[in-house]
């Protein structure tokens, strides 16, 4: 497949939680002044534990800059096309030009039709959307009243406008033969997920999107590739941030993707995302296309990681520890962050190797994980728990499993998440602490916090075991499904801080004396 030669763009997917209205505000703010080119949030119309996704973005757009907006993607069968084009259009221009319109023929029919919409079979679905993009081109265009009669949509007469202040544009979420050839034919790009589309489906994607693109008389490159990410156990990218540049960049070189959304309410991750692997997967792009090859061979001059140097050489300590922005869920605490003790400092004449240096960023990498799966998990907890998320539409198109049934699915990923918290907690007391504290006495009241904090956290954990049991029980209420959720941010909170203090005070200390293991 070929590299279609788009400019790479990189957003986030925020979840807008009615119980945190300010957060996904904050969130987005954060994101466009690190410097992403997208902010989306999904439109589930139905659920009453979500903002409204247009109302969200009308705030969003109002309170960043530069960063473009899109709902991933709007409900069809609950937004008229008419509306929907008067309302994006509105927002454009208010927001000097920065809308794009991400569309979903449907899904969820069962609370679709709840919510006074249609129930509509796939080939119905198909032609709708097809009479919806051709009546938001139309209004958008201007000129003449609009004339359409559809099956599912007609105007008589409208009358077009607003104009939008720049070419919105029509990217559709789309998984269906049918819906690619759709978009192929009639839309401005694709917007898959990984777990709906996961990566070794995307070339027989664009192929489909191709050959019915050449049908229509259009050039394949006039559609756009974008891709929601889905990191963590059995997503893709794998691994660290750190090791994310690479696999995006092969995908934009070899299968032709060139926009990269994250899934993310965590502020460290969508930083990351920003300042690290959206320039990483850039310079790794531009060098590839430079030299003419698609297929990506990462060139030592553009490494992820800079050359080893020699242990002669040595140079200043350059592994830097992941800040805590201070972004809290909870009103409750385990413990006070301003009596943390700090270790000796360390010498500033010490040199280091990247050999040396190496243990502190192995530390940020499991870091790292545990915040990636942490982000997943908050993610489950706010769909489920608000019933935007049926594990049934993940498994089939053709059943939907009831709420008990997702939370078994929220369940596998608590107890997978916290096992793996719990093991790595375990091995720093068993292993590293005791070779720090033998090698650096001085280190001995930070090394005894952490422990104390190790202790707390296993203590929440426990805590979102029992929460979890009351939530799918026979007789749980609303507020024994709030005490799950209660739960969760107070782990994140905890989690977070104690995450970002032990790199803070460690890092230095295991490249100067390792880590015992």
């Amino acid at each position: 497949m070929p590299d279609y030669g788009h400019d790479l763009l990189f957003g986030t997917v925020l979840m807008p939680s009615a119980n945190q209205p300010e957060e996904v505000v904050l969130l987005a703010r954060l994101a466009d002044e690190a410097g992403l080119d997208l902010v989306s949030v999904p439109d589930h119309p139905y659920g009453p534990g979500l903002l409204d996704a247009w109302t969200t973005l009308a705030v969003i757009a109002t309170a960043t800059q530069r960063v473009r907006v899109l709902p991933n993607v709007t409900n069809l069968p609950l937004r008229p096309p008419a509306a929907l084009a008067r309302g994006a259009a509105s927002l454009d221009l208010l927001s000097g030009g920065r809308v794009e319109l991400g569309l979903g023929a449907g899904a969820y029919w069962d609370a679709i039709t709840a919510e006074g919409g249609p129930h509509r079979t796939p080939g119905e679905a198909v032609t709708a959307t097809r009479e919806a993009i051709e009546i938001i081109r139309a209004l958008w265009a201007g000129g003449r009243h609009v004339h359409v009669e559809g099956r599912h949509y007609t105007l008589h007469g409208a009358a077009p406008g607003p104009v939008p202040a720049h070419p919105i544009s029509i990217w559709l979420g789309a998984v269906a033969p049918r819906m690619l050839r759709l978009t192929g034919a009639a839309a401005d790009g694709w917007l898959p997920s990984v777990p709906h589309v996961p990566p070794p489906r995307l070339a027989q994607g664009q192929l489909a999107i191709d050959e019915a693109a050449l049908a229509a008389g259009r050039k394949p490159e006039q559609v756009r590739r974008l891709y929601n990410l889905s990191p963590g156990g059995g997503g893709w990218p794998q691994g660290a941030p750190s090791n994310w540049p690479e696999q995006l960049a092969e995908l934009t070189l070899e299968v032709g993707t060139s926009a990269y959304l994250l899934p993310s309410g965590h502020p460290e991750l969508i930083q990351v995302f920003a300042k690290e692997v959206a320039p990483a997967t850039r310079e790794l792009v531009a060098a590839a296309r430079a030299r003419g090859a698609a297929p990506l061979a990462t060139p030592a001059a553009i490494s992820v990681h800079p050359p080893a140097e020699t242990a002669s050489a040595g140079h200043p300590f350059s592994v830097e520890a992941t800040p805590d922005l201070g972004l809290r869920h909870s009103a409750e605490q385990l413990w006070s962050e301003t009596d943390r003790p700090s270790g000796p400092a360390a010498d500033p004449q010490h040199r280091y190797t990247r050999a040396a240096e190496q243990p502190a960023r192995n530390l940020i990498a499991a870091h790292d994980r545990l915040r990636a799966d942490l982000t997943q998990l908050r993610e489950i907890v706010d769909q489920v728990l608000t019933d935007a998320l049926d594990a049934g539409e993940a498994r089939s198109e053709l059943q939907q499993l009831s709420l008990r049934q997702n939370t078994w699915v929220l369940g596998a990923c608590c107890a997978s998440y916290c096992q793996f918290t719990t093991a790595h907690h375990v091995r720093e007391d068993d292993d590293l602490f005791p070779h720090l504290r033998e090698s650096e006495p001085g280190l001995a009241p930070v090394l005894d916090r952490l422990a104390e904090e190790h202790h707390a956290i296993q203590g929440v954990i426990e805590r979102i075991d029992r929460e979890l049991v009351a939530s799918v029980a026979d007789d749980a209420d609303s507020t024994s499904r709030a005490g799950l959720r209660t739960a969760v941010d107070l782990l994140t909170d905890a989690l977070l801080s104690h995450l970002s203090y032990e790199e803070r005070e460690l890092i230095g200390p295991m490249s100067r004396f390792g880590t015992g293991w």
